[in-house]
């Protein structure tokens, strides 16, 4: 075996090392929405009667929706629940224009030089108005256009990107409507046939005539064990614009829960996407693809259906990376407050572990409920780091006794300083915007001021939305990577890995994905913080299909597009 080829196999396997640098002077992240022209304020629509789904949403999505190379933004918004409400009976005053509906900022990054957004939402057609949760992204209809699905509390849609700027809702004649309590969704290529699937997670069967009275000292949302859980739902794409409701043949009514995070992973490495679902309250799910035979569900029996002391928790947001660059994926799962969040730790030949005390990250989430989260290396050290949104679900007793709405709490940033070992990065050093106590749900991630580091837009429910700029990495080498498929730009890349060839160093390895994190979808672009390297030796893809290329002597500091079919097989000399 050649040198070269020994150091690709070592990068598929997720060999990862790094060095560790010491944190700037600067804060890491500068808060910018309102300067960015992001105006958007979440309307939860309550009006004293505690519906569970005011205390939920919503998400956020990052997606190139108009192809001119730059991230634009997607906000999420509610709606008054209860029609025989007025917007006067409303607890909290929206301060927009009436009646509250989803936008769409479109980033003039491309044709100003700065980063900057307007509302394209009306000249887009995407102003659903409703009460929205999550969305998921991609392009299910293989013409090169990022396409996208809402879900609601309520019946969902499916907007097919036009490519001119504009959207059509096609969600009757594609077959994708879901009346259910939906939350977090992903499009996922479960089959191996090049088409996106759509994978839909649904939550409780909440109703309006139904809403129950929860509470002891004071009226607070019920826990949604009060409610029965709801089977998610699976679609498989037909190729002609339409999608077959599968979930019952292939396995789903099985087992199903309060679902709140979605997230496609290759669990046991055998190249099919299998699914994990983390449930509120209910214990997870980790569907394994079978293939013809379907899908089953292993959360029990490989170790993350419940916490190390066998306990089902609140999961809400889920992110999978292999942090430990030990060639699988490792799975972190947000939950409740009184809770710790949960690291379940991967090993192919026995399942995963509860390892969240051994990397010293239990104590710190006990006081906090966490929403969106993502596994990414914030200051390009070459190691993983950590993202959490917080926000309580029911009366947080820190609050004052007079807050209007106690459920207010900070954003949290975990360092990864290598040899396994997290911690929480001080407000004074993350910066202001993390020390800002609102009710934070959802988290995208991406890099939409294009200078190669990932950025977060956090959305509050009944509050602002925030975005928060990186700054922690400017010093520091970076490279990012565009996949395209070979005949349209988004075929047959979901779940790719991606490695980075670092000269004297062990490999960096990752994966193109847009879902994960709580009902938010993310940047599509792969990128990595390239710690002490000086120099790349390549960058090797194994696509979906596990066809390995390599691109050697890619040059750092820039986004490269590698575009299937254009590199070498993988082993060459």
């Amino acid at each position: 075996m050649s040198r070269f080829l020994l150091v690709i196999v070592l990068a598929l396997a997720g060999v990862l090392t790094g060095g560790l640098l010491e944190a700037g002077d600067e804060p890491a992240f500068r808060e910018a929405a309102r300067e960015a022209g992001l105006d958007f304020h979440h309307f939860t629509g309550a009006t004293g009667e505690y519906h569970l789904p005011e205390i939920m949403g919503s998400g956020v999505g990052l997606l190139d929706y108009d192809g001119d190379g730059d991230l634009d933004v997607y906000l999420v918004q509610g709606a008054l629940l209860d029609p025989a409400k007025t917007r006067s009976q409303s607890l909290f005053p929206f301060p927009g224009r009436w009646p509250p509906r989803n936008r769409l900022f479109r980033n003039q990054l491309k044709e100003t030089g700065r980063l900057g957004f307007t509302d394209a939402t009306g000249d887009a057609g995407v102003g659903h108005e409703g009460y929205g949760m999550g969305l998921a992204v991609g392009d299910y209809d293989g013409d090169g256009h990022l396409d996208f699905y809402l879900t609601n509390f309520g019946p969902n849609v499916l907007y097919r990107n036009r490519g001119d700027g504009t959207f059509q809702d096609v969600t009757r004649d594609a077959g994708v409507d879901d009346p259910r309590f939906s939350t977090s969704a992903s499009f996922l290529d479960y089959d191996g046939d090049g088409r996106l699937d759509l994978y839909v997670a649904n939550y409780v069967s909440f109703t309006v005539r139904g809403n129950k009275v929860c509470g002891e000292s004071r009226r607070d949302y019920c826990s949604p064990s009060v409610y029965e859980s709801v089977p998610d739902r699976l679609f498989r794409n037909r190729g002609d614009g339409r999608f077959e409701d599968v979930s019952e043949e292939a396995g789903l009514g099985a087992a199903f829960g309060a679902g709140l995070g979605v997230i496609a992973v290759d669990a046991n490495r055998d190249r099919r996407l299998d699914v994990y679902v983390a449930n509120d309250g209910t214990p997870n799910q980790l569907w394994i693809n079978g293939g013809e035979e379907g899908f089953e569900d292993f959360g029990l029996m490989s170790g993350v259906a419940y916490n190390a002391d066998g306990v089902a928790e609140a999961g809400m947001g889920v992110t999978a990376a292999d942090f430990d660059g030990d060639g699988d994926e490792d799975l972190f799962v947000t939950h409740n407050q009184r809770e710790t969040n949960t690291l379940y730790l991967s090993d192919l030949a026995t399942g995963f572990t509860d390892a969240t005390s051994r990397f010293a990250l239990a104590q710190a989430s006990v006081p906090y409920t966490g929403f969106g989260t993502l596994w990414f290396d914030y200051d390009h050290d070459g190691w993983l780091d950590l993202f959490v949104a917080n926000g309580a679900v029911t009366v947080d007793e820190n609050q004052p006794s007079d807050s209007s709405y106690p459920y207010a709490q900070k954003n949290q940033l975990f360092r990864n300083h290598g040899g396994g070992e997290y911690r929480e990065v001080a407000p004074s050093a993350a910066g202001p915007g993390l020390d800002l106590v609102e009710v934070s749900r959802g988290a995208a991630f991406g890099d939409l001021d294009d200078d190669g580091d990932v950025d977060v837009v956090v959305s509050n429910n009944n509050g602002p939305v925030r975005l928060l700029l990186n700054q922690a990495s400017s010093s520091r080498r970076w490279l990012g990577v565009r996949l395209e498929g070979e005949k349209t730009p988004y075929a047959g890349i979901v779940q790719a890995g991606v490695a980075v060839l670092r000269d004297g160093l062990s490999p960096l390895r990752h994966r193109c994905r847009t879902d994960g994190s709580y009902l938010s979808a993310h940047d599509g672009r792969v990128l990595f913080g390239l710690g002490e390297a000086t120099q790349i030796e390549g960058v090797a893809v194994e696509w979906p299909d596990g066809r390995c290329e390599v691109w050697p002597g890619v040059a750092s500091g820039r986004y490269v597009t590698l575009r299937r079919n254009s590199g070498r097989p993988c082993g060459y000399d």
